[in-house]
Formats: structure tokens, C-alpha cells, sequence
């Protein structure tokens, strides 16, 4: 079990903070790119999900899987993206997403007169505080595939 890598986006793509922890395979492009294509996937997802989908769903798209990874999404109502990469092992990171954003992000970066919204978070006390909790969740394994 282990958490490859998160990614917080603004409402408008830009993405604000990314880290990884167990990722065995780099995507062979710029992280510009890596993150527009991320992006560009989620958009496309949400929509298709949105319109496809015979209930009204209240939450939306929450996360898919491949056969390696599954991707863990939570959307902000001010439109901030959290898009957490996690073995198949992982079956639901919603409340870890939540507590991201409720506890870290809204204490660190929020709360923060020296951060500016909008900017990437270059905050040192996020970054460590955020390292600090994913390398405590109970399904982290350093060692794990």
C-alpha cells in the first residue's frame, strides 16, 4: 500500500503544489506538461461523468482506477483540485483529500498573510507538515511497489 503522488490545483489549472513520495516511473515529460495533460484529463472526466451518468451525482467524479494506480480526486467549493495518485490497495482517500485541505491547507497556506492565494505554495511549514501526515496514513509504505 502507498501514496505515488498528489497534485493541488487552482480553478483555473495552474497547478499550486506537487510532491511525490513511491514514484517508480517518471512520465518522460516536462512537469509542465505532465501537469496540463492532468489537468486536461480531470476536465474531461468530470464532464463525461457529469453528462453520462443516469443519477444526479451529488459528490461527481471521486476517483477511477488502472490496473496499476487509482486516482483520488477532491474538488474545493472555491474550485481548488486535489488529485492524489495511491496503489489499487487504497480504496477511498476522500477524507484524506478533505483533511488536506481542511487542516493543512486552510491552516498553512490560508491563514498565512506571507502566502498569496493563487501563487504556488512554496510554504516550507505545508510542505513538511504535508510530508509529515501522508508518511503517517495508514496505508504509506515506503517500500511498496
Amino acid at each position: 500500500m502507498t501514496v505515488h503522488n498528489l497534485y493541488i490545483f487552482d480553478r483555473n489549472g495552474n497547478c499550486l503544489y506537487y510532491n511525490e513520495w513511491n514514484r517508480k516511473k517518471q512520465a518522460g515529460i516536462s512537469k509542465e506538461e505532465e501537469y496540463k495533460l492532468m489537468y486536461g484529463m480531470l476536465f474531461s472526466i468530470r464532464s463525461f461523468v457529469s453528462k453520462m451518468s443516469p443519477l444526479d451525482m451529488k459528490d461527481g467524479f471521486l476517483s477511477f482506477q488502472t490496473s496499476k494506480y487509482r486516482l483520488h480526486y477532491y474538488e474545493t467549493p472555491t474550485g481548488l483540485k486535489f488529485v492524489m495518485n495511491t496503489d489499487l490497495s487504497v480504496s477511498n482517500a476522500r477524507e484524506t483529500l478533505q483533511h488536506i485541505y481542511s487542516n493543512l491547507y486552510v491552516e498553512y497556506i490560508v491563514k498565512n498573510p506571507v502566502c498569496v492565494l493563487g501563487n504556488t505554495l512554496d510554504s516550507e511549514l505545508f510542505s513538511s507538515r504535508l510530508d509529515a501526515f501522508i508518511r503517517a496514513l495508514p496505508y504509506y509504505s515506503p517500500r511498496a511497489a
